[in-house]
């Protein structure tokens, strides 16, 4: 069995909506290849290389740990000097093992133990079968009074292969200091995953050459690409993640509130909204289409009346009280409405707050398109259409 250091990051273990923990975690695998140019992820917030070669370099185990410990709590000086946000703490966050395999090196790390060659089986028997993430296994297991590593490895291994199958064999093997790995310790997809946060194109291999300096007919990444992905990586190591940022669509009935901007190389999130905003949910009362083209940061305020100079008023039924005549916005000049399409009444917050608002969209005599909005009485101008 290979011996181990892993490096476990607990901040980083999990990856939150703006993908900041896998650009966190890429620099500290960065960090930890310089001292040692054979680590390699496990999964996100957990890494791992090779012992025997650095602790014959350096002098022993203990002062590979402390090399790395070292080396990767300078992130948070680099984050202090440089106003680095997202690199907050990093390396209080960060434990350090080593043992004998990947499971119990994994184990040493969260204990931040160094698990003296052969000694796996005794440092595993305390543990608790749950730790195998085997949940059914541990069920039946502790049903006949097997709670922990040592009472596992203690069954005979002819017994545990009849009766629980070969997954269960394995994790017997691993229990007993036999075997190193375990199936689902690997995460195959983070190697790409980190390549993202790079900035490198995740469908290169690290040994392929270089893409043509020109994107093909039908599009794909181009050698262009890639320097501009890396030096925006570089702005947002220098300057902190929201330092440059990319619009995304998403769900939602207000036109506002259907784009928001993300830190640039942020993951897209599970059924990533179409153009019309409508992944995920119905969206009751959302707009129909064409979208507007110029949606105000601040609605303007807007008077609309009838023919009576009567003010425009949306029922609780979702309908106008009468035809629409004029419209004025900013308590500007009086327009001819030739066309309106609407009400769009919508209801939300049924739960604490009612809010009720109605949505219409229209078209003046001279030719601007608008969305407007009553809420509580008043009308205001949205956004507009080409």
């Amino acid at each position: 069995m290979e011996r181990l250091v892993v490096i476990w990051c607990l901040g980083l273990l999990e990856e939150g909506p703006r993908g900041e923990e896998a650009r966190r975690f890429a620099r500290v695998l960065a960090r930890a290849g310089e001292l040692c140019p054979w680590v390699h992820p496990i999964r996100l917030g957990v890494g791992a290389l090779p012992a025997r070669g650095p602790a014959r370099f350096f002098g022993g185990e203990e002062a590979v740990v402390a090399r790395l410990a070292a080396v990767i709590g300078a992130l948070d000086e680099v984050a202090n000097l440089d106003d680095l946000e997202d690199v907050d703490k990093v390396g209080e966050e960060v434990k350090i093992g080593v043992a004998d395999g990947l499971f119990a090196a994994m184990l040493a790390a969260r204990s931040e133990l160094i698990v003296p060659p052969g000694g796996t089986a005794d440092f595993l028997a305390p543990w608790s079968v749950a730790t195998l993430a085997r949940p059914d296994l541990a069920v039946t297991l502790q049903r006949l009074g097997v709670t922990t590593l040592g009472q596992f490895a203690a069954l005979p291994a002819a017994n545990v292969s009849d009766r629980f199958g070969a997954d269960a064999a394995a994790c017997h093997a691993v229990a007993r200091g036999e075997s190193g790995e375990l199936a689902g310790l690997r995460d195959r997809a983070i190697a790409r995953r980190l390549r993202v946060a790079r900035g490198e194109d995740p469908d290169r291999q690290p040994d392929a050459p270089p893409p043509p300096s020109q994107p093909g007919f039908f599009g794909g990444a181009s050698e262009a690409d890639a320097r501009a992905a890396r030096s925006i990586v570089r702005v947002q190591e220098r300057l902190g993640i929201e330092a440059v940022l990319i619009g995304r669509l998403r769900g939602g009935r207000d036109p506002a509130g259907q784009s928001v901007l993300v830190p640039w190389g942020s993951p897209d999130p599970d059924g990533t909204p179409s153009p019309s905003g409508a992944a995920g949910a119905p969206w009751p009362g959302r707009l129909p289409p064409p979208a507007p083209t110029d949606v105000l940061q601040a609605p303007r305020r807007a008077e609309l009346v009838d023919a009576e100079d009567n003010a425009m008023v949306v029922s609780g039924r979702g309908l106008l009280t009468a035809p629409i005549d004029r419209l004025s916005v900013d308590g500007g000049p009086w327009e001819k409405v030739v066309a309106w399409a609407g009400p769009w009444p919508v209801t939300e917050r049924w739960w604490s707050v009612r809010r009720r608002r109605a949505r219409l969209q229209v078209v003046t005599d001279e030719g601007v398109a608008r969305l407007l909005c009553s809420e509580r009485g008043r009308w205001w101008v949205e956004a507009l259409y080409d």
